[in-house]
């Protein structure tokens, strides 16, 4: 069965889900975007903007490693924080940005 296919539900054998390929592309956009501020936010923190070489000394490759350690590991608090506070929104608990944890 194809990820973008009908397979099950409403949609024709061998028709494309439009709503699925809809979803896919505003995933691929948000893979994008996070990989963009990656590239970004540790090129800034670690790489001289004189490129005296053609490859990362020592002190740039450790900074490299421990800052897209650090933007993923917020980055996967961010996304639990959001998740638990949509969760607790759908059961009625509002839990919005202002509110206590």
């Amino acid at each position: 069965m194809s990820f973008l296919g009908g397979g099950r539900g409403s949609v024709a054998p061998g028709t494309i889900n439009q709503e699925r390929v809809e979803m896919a592309m505003q995933e691929l956009d948000m893979v994008t975007d996070v990989f963009n501020r990656l590239v970004s936010s540790c090129h800034t923190k670690c790489i001289s903007t004189r490129y005296a070489e053609g490859d990362l000394n020592k002190g740039e490759s450790v900074c490299i490693d421990r800052c897209v350690s650090k933007f993923f590991e917020v980055n996967k608090k961010v996304g639990e924080k959001l998740q638990a506070m949509g969760a607790g929104a759908a059961a009625g608990g509002g839990g919005g940005f202002g509110s206590a944890p």
